[in-house]
This record gives C-alpha cells, sequence and structure tokens, in this order.
C-alpha cells in the first residue's frame, strides 16, 4: 500500500507542472479525490474537474481555499516564484503539520519559510519537464524541520513523474537546475541541430526528425540500462578510421564538450543570480 493512500494533497496553482504531477499521481493510484487543485483561471479548474479533481478558486472563494489547505496532508506550492509570496499569504496562517512541496526555482528554503510567516516544514524541489510523461528527474532538498516520513511523503509524490534524487545540500540545487531542471532546452537544442544536419545532408525534414528523435531516445536507454559509463559505450561504438571517429574528432577539436560545460555554468550562475534576487 502506498503512504500516499488517503493522504489529501492540494495543489496551489495548476498549470503544466501541476498536471504534470498530477498525472503521474492518478497513474500511480492516487484517487482523484484526494486531490485538489487551487487555481483563479476558471478554464483550468473546469480542465481539472472534469478529470474528477475538486477545484477551487482562491480570489472568489478564499474560505473554501483556505479550509483545503487546512485539511491537507501535502500542499504542492507550483506558482512562479515572483507571486509566491503574494499567493501564499491567503493560506500561511492555517498551515500548521502539513508537508510543504514547493516546485518554484530559485526560493529558498530560507525564503519560503519567510513568506509563510516561519511555517519551516518545507522541501524544495527541482523538476523538469518530462514529468509531463512520467520520464522526469527532480532534485529533492529538506529543510532541518522536515522528518524521515514527511521525507518520504515528498518523494513518493516526484516519484510518480520519474527520477528522484534527494540533494544535502540546498546550494547543490543550483547544480540540479543544470543538469537536469533546465537541461531538456539543450538535448532539444542538440536534436534540432542534427535535424538541420541530416536535412543538409539530403533527408527530409520528417526522416531527419524520425531518425534524430530515435536515436536520442535510443541512445539515454542504453545508458540506463548499461552497466558500463556513456564514455565507454561511445568508445565501444567508436571504430578507429571509421565514420563514428570523424565525428568525434570534429567535436572534439570544437571544444563540444567544454562549450556544453560552459552552458551549465551559464546556467548554475544565472540560478544563483535568482535566488540572490529573491532574497533581496
Amino acid at each position: 500500500m502506498s503512504i500516499l493512500n488517503n493522504k489529501k494533497i492540494i495543489f496551489i496553482g495548476g498549470g503544466n507542472m501541476a498536471q504534470a504531477l498530477i498525472s503521474g499521481l492518478l497513474a500511480r493510484g492516487v484517487a482523484a479525490s484526494c486531490v485538489t487543485v487551487s487555481d483563479p483561471s476558471a478554464d483550468i479548474r473546469e480542465q481539472l474537474t472534469d478529470k474528477g479533481l475538486e477545484s477551487v478558486d482562491p480570489v472568489g472563494d478564499a474560505d473554501t481555499a483556505r479550509a483545503a489547505v487546512k485539511s491537507a496532508h501535502i500542499v504542492i506550492l507550483a506558482v512562479k516564484p515572483q507571486v509566491m509570496k503574494a499567493v501564499v499569504s491567503g493560506f500561511a496562517d492555517v498551515l500548521n503539520e502539513q508537508l510543504v512541496i514547493s516546485v518554484a526555482a530559485g526560493l529558498s528554503t530560507k525564503n519560503l519559510t519567510d513568506m509563510l510567516q516561519g511555517y519551516p516544514t518545507i522541501v524544495r524541489a527541482m523538476p523538469n519537464t518530462p514529468a509531463m510523461i512520467q520520464m522526469g528527474a527532480t532534485g529533492l532538498y529538506a529543510g532541518s524541520a522536515v522528518s524521515d516520513a514527511q521525507r518520504q511523503l515528498a518523494f513518493e509524490v516526484m516519484a510518480a513523474s520519474g527520477l528522484v534524487l534527494w540533494v544535502e545540500d540546498e546550494e547543490h540545487m543550483h547544480a540540479v537546475t543544470a543538469v537536469s531542471g533546465s537541461a531538456p532546452a539543450y538535448f532539444f537544442y542538440f536534436i534540432e541541430s542534427m535535424i538541420e544536419g541530416a536535412v543538409e545532408l539530403g533527408l527530409d525534414r520528417k526522416q531527419a526528425a524520425a531518425l534524430a528523435m530515435q536515436t536520442a531516445l535510443g541512445a539515454a536507454q542504453m545508458s540506463i540500462a548499461s552497466d558500463e559509463t556513456p564514455e565507454q559505450l561511445r568508445k565501444k561504438v567508436t571504430s578507429p578510421n571509421g565514420t563514428t571517429q570523424a565525428a568525434i574528432e570534429s567535436m572534439q577539436a570544437n571544444h563540444i564538450g567544454e562549450h556544453i560545460q560552459d552552458a551549465m555554468r551559464a546556467c548554475y550562475e544565472r540560478s544563483q543570480a535568482l535566488s540572490a534576487e529573491m532574497d533581496d
């Protein structure tokens, strides 16, 4: 039996990431009746109601929204960082023993505790967009007030949408952002480039896209399934003086690896800067 059984979960915000996490939870067997979404958009509320979920308007029916937070076991903050303070001010005073999980980028546990009037039971999550198809990768960090049981609850919530790893130093959440949170875009960019290259070499765009996407999927699956490292897998497929070696040598001569690491560093530093801005 899942530890999420009969746990009441409320999502504050019903956008794409919230809906991705909800889809994962429902697929794992969490009852729709246990999930409530608080969102001011009538369209979003209607979409979620059609799926059998409870929804509430935090603007037009603030008392009901506050009551839903008060009765929940888990409160998931899924609104933009810039509006977080205004949003949580409407219910911070009814928090008591709930586990709060934030998926807002850049907001530290200190930021969130301050916004929640000192409430400390907070887990930060950095998911990525493949969570929308239950193929996400999420980094988690727990504040010191979070119990072992609550850590397990947070893990189960996020694991419904993919891989989950804990970091024990909150500063490492910036690295999580660089290697997974923002990283789907890196791979999309690489696939884009492969498609354009294949079109220039004579394939039509549909053929190029199908081959590039399937190759990316296959390479990722091989990396996951194999006991060998990506470096070892690369070397095994790179025959001396062959076509793959020619491609790899071109990448190495153009310092592609270093450029990828530079891009990750830029992402990491921007994550730090955004967090610092939130602290001001």
